[in-house]
């Protein structure tokens, strides 16, 4: 994802900047800007971060998010190989809570629209019949230009404002845009697990990466991200683990010691408490659908 703002306003001369993204692989890169930002995966997988939540992504996905909710759409390690064909594809479309004005919010007739820009803060991920019928308008925008892209997008906002079908993502939203040395220690870590989870995680390491002690880093990380270290991990291990039973036919044990876990009791446990059942039911449930 190449047209990211990170400091700066979307320029003062558009009302909102829509980009088609085809690349390699999406940003690696942990950022919060202050944008909304609508975003929808067309190609690719991979991991999704956004505030304190960790899930997996494919193609469908319908994203929104408020200024300031950090996020990372992180492409599986296949993406990143020398020689991969892999591509991503996407759409993202940013905006300022300004774009219509400086006192249009305050009109009863955008009542719908400013209750949905506050749900935002905690990121919205839509599905059902509005989730296809906004990406097919998103896709219709990438073409469009002057006042059509406007009552577009406006028509996009308006279905998103009048749907139900929609969850949240993080479990509280963000106020205050992380400042440059706060995100790139974040990068650090989410880098760091990314490419050593799948081994025993060493605290004093990445610790050492940051300049911190291991007591200090933990005290950190838990304030930032609403949930100590080592539940963080879990998550990104239990999170793979459900990617491999769904897309693989490899065996649970397998499964178990590929995404880190030292025993297959300690496994299934772990994966219930995330998970709310066993990996065996989980991969039933799943090939059920």
């Amino acid at each position: 994802m190449k047209t990211v703002f990170h400091k700066s306003e979307i320029p003062l001369s558009q009302i909102f900047v829509v980009r088609h993204l085809q690349e390699k692989h999406f940003d690696p890169i942990w950022h919060a800007h202050s944008e909304y930002q609508l975003f929808v995966v067309l190609e690719g997988t991979g991991t999704r971060f956004i505030g304190d939540s960790i899930k997996a992504f494919k193609p469908g996905e319908l994203i929104f998010t408020g200024p300031h909710l950090p996020h990372l759409w992180r492409s599986d390690d296949a993406y990143f190989g020398k020689n991969s064909s892999l591509q991503t594809d996407g759409i993202v479309i940013y905006f300022n809570e300004h774009f219509l004005g400086d006192h249009m919010m305050d009109k009863e007739e955008m009542i719908a629209l400013k209750k949905l820009f506050e749900r935002a803060g905690r990121g919205l991920e839509f599905f059902g019949g509005p989730r296809e019928q906004i990406i097919s308008m998103m896709q219709e925008l990438t073409g469009m230009k002057g006042l059509q892209s406007v009552i577009q997008l406006l028509h996009i906002l308006a279905i998103m404002a009048g749907t139900k079908e929609y969850d949240y993502i993080s479990s509280r939203a963000y106020e205050l845009e992380n400042n440059p040395g706060e995100t790139d220690r974040m990068n650090i870590v989410y880098d760091y697990v990314l490419k050593n989870f799948r081994r025993k995680i060493l605290l004093e390491e990445l610790s050492e990466l940051l300049h911190m002690t291991p007591t200090s880093f933990s005290r950190y990380f838990t304030t930032k991200n609403n949930k100590p270290f080592s539940r963080f991990v879990s998550e990104i291990r239990i999170k793979h683990a459900c990617k491999l039973l769904t897309e693989t036919d490899a065996p649970i044990a397998h499964i178990c010691y590929e995404c880190g876990f030292n025993t297959l009791s300690n496994f299934n446990k772990q994966f219930k408490e995330f998970m709310l059942r066993k990996p065996a039911e989980y991969k039933k449930a799943f090939l059920s659908i």
